[in-house]
């Protein structure tokens, strides 16, 4: 399937738009590289729980099992690809039954994602953590999302989006809304959770890649090339990263 044709071919909200995404990810190299690093922040995290129980959410689109076999996938799309099948607002785990969560790109479509984070706190064991890969607040990327991109991005907008559907009900400033610009009430609602780690990247690679709705715009050997281009930028990573990673931390 081409890289635009399953946009018409399913609704946002369709599962086989889930299983499109992944197979587009997997079929093009610079794509699949940009999140194979991603996911390496991931596996760094889960190598520190040798013998815990790790979840990831909102598996369907991705392949971090193929990094971290032990992970429990799950989604809020019945899916084949996925062994659990939740919402994040309520997760079937007992009290400190885990010891990591990982999410990328699935924060800012949770309708009520203090609802979330609640369940966070209490399913994780102390010591546990929450990693997330999500969009970022740049002056950059704020261009880019709100000029380019179909999800809505607005930094102004409360605790709650509209429950729309799993995919299409989205606002990609939620990360920046709750671990930014109201850390000071996440850390009054939630002070079990510590946040760890804020920090913004990869300002250019995901756009060349062409992400999942376009295809590539530079060859997939020049990635090395680019990722060394980004490091460059990485003293202005506030003002240019397009993504931020979030580890959070039960205290």
């Amino acid at each position: 399937m081409g890289f635009l044709r399953y946009k018409q071919a399913f609704h946002l909200d369709d599962p086989r738009a889930t299983l499109a995404h992944k197979d587009i990810i997997l079929r093009k190299p610079f794509l699949k590289k940009v999140y194979g690093e991603w996911y390496a922040t991931f596996k760094a995290v889960a190598d520190q729980y040798p013998n815990g129980k790790l979840l990831e959410i909102g598996s369907g689109g991705g392949f971090l099992k193929e990094l971290i076999p032990n992970v429990i996938t799950s989604d809020i799309l019945p899916l084949e690809c996925c062994e659990m099948v939740f919402s994040a607002e309520e997760m079937p785990f007992a009290d400190n039954e885990l010891q990591a969560i990982f999410m990328l790109n699935v924060f800012h479509h949770i309708p009520k994602p203090w609802m979330f984070l609640k369940e966070a706190q209490r399913v994780l064991a102390k010591g546990g953590k929450v990693v997330m890969t999500e969009p970022a607040n740049s002056n950059f990327s704020r261009f880019i999302y709100q000029k380019f991109h179909h999800e809505p991005f607005v930094p102004e907008g409360g605790w709650e989006i509209e429950s729309s559907g799993p995919l299409s009900g989205s606002n990609q400033a939620l990360p920046y809304i709750y671990f930014e610009r109201d850390k000071e009430k996440l850390a009054k609602e939630f002070p079990s959770l510590r946040i760890n780690k804020l920090e913004y990247h990869t300002p250019l690679r995901y756009l060349l890649s062409g992400g999942v709705s376009m295809r590539a715009l530079v060859p997939s050997w020049s990635f090395g090339f680019f990722r060394g281009v980004e490091h460059l930028f990485s003293p202005f990573s506030r003002k240019t990263g397009m993504f931020v990673t979030i580890e959070l931390e039960k205290i």
